[in-house]
């Protein structure tokens, strides 16, 4: 029998128990440590989030030209000269705002990895394997950032950007949300949907142990997370790259998206109010 003062188990106990189940005497021991690890991350997440949105408030680096008015109009004297300490400076901007605004959708994905990571180790560490799995999703974004960034080069070399970073052509404007409400309806849209949706299935299905699995779990769900929200994301040349109301209205919807699992309707409404704005900024044009 096992001695509960000395929280051993008897030879007995250790055949009736479960196989992968952890010892008792460790159970409480690893419940206090996925609780502290958990508050550690939601804390860091929370900073980062914060940090995050406080550079986008401060203007990223950017020195946006005072246009009250005109945030849509051309005008070749006040467009920036793209150097590539300028280039940089983009950069960074786009993935600060990708970092800003998928993190909080990210953070169930994050949390239950953590949690999974820990108890798959026992009283191993959890905090660093999480850590790479950020990582990996971090860098499919990052991937994303830089292309982001050369297409803002091209549309502001075209001068279809304005100082502004607003699109010049109202019928550009229109036909990325036509675009983007069409996106929405796809199939693959609502496949990468579903994975971002259930974090436990997709953890279950791709699990791998070690520092190159945690890193290439991070990237694949990075993908999923960027094929769900990619067009979404290039409304901001629609509405002004860095307009702050548009940058929280997308990080709301992409969140209400993953948050509302088994309820596809929500990006199909979306979808069909992109659509009919784009129309009805296509029939204005007329």
């Amino acid at each position: 029998m096992s001695n509960p003062e000395s929280g051993q188990l008897a030879p007995g106990d250790a055949a009736r128990r479960k196989p992968g189940s952890p010892p008792v005497a460790h159970s409480s021991a690893l419940e206090r440590l996925l609780r502290r690890e958990r508050a550690v991350i939601v804390f860091a997440l929370l900073i980062v989030t914060a940090a995050s949105w406080l550079y986008l408030l401060l203007g990223a680096g950017v020195d946006m030209p005072d246009m009250s008015g005109m945030e849509s109009m051309a005008m070749p004297e006040l467009m920036p000269v793209w150097s590539p300490s300028y280039f940089s400076v983009i950069l960074l901007m786009w993935l600060i705002m990708m970092i800003a605004m998928m993190l909080p959708s990210a953070a169930p994905m994050i949390l239950l990895h953590a949690t999974m990571s820990r108890r798959s180790r026992e009283l191993g560490q959890a905090l660093p394997a999480t850590g790479i799995f950020v990582l990996g999703y971090v860098t499919v974004w990052m991937a994303f950032c830089l292309a982001a960034t050369l297409i803002q080069w091209a549309l502001a070399s075209a001068a279809l950007l304005s100082p502004a970073m607003v699109t010049t052509s109202k019928g550009m404007a229109a036909s990325i949300l036509i675009s983007a409400g069409i996106y929405e309806w796809t199939p693959f849209k609502h496949s990468c949907l579903r994975h971002c949706q259930s974090p436990l299935a997709f953890l279950l299905d791709n699990w791998r142990d070690g520092a190159w699995g945690n890193l290439t779990m991070g990237m694949r769900h990075g993908g999923y997370c960027l094929g769900c929200c990619w067009m979404l994301m290039l409304l901001l040349f629609a509405g002004g790259v860095m307009n702050l109301r548009w940058i929280a209205a997308l990080a709301l919807i992409v969140l209400v998206e993953k948050m509302a699992s088994g309820h596809g309707w929500v990006a199909r409404a979306l979808g069909a109010v992109l659509m009919l704005w784009g129309g009805i900024e296509w029939g204005m044009l007329l």
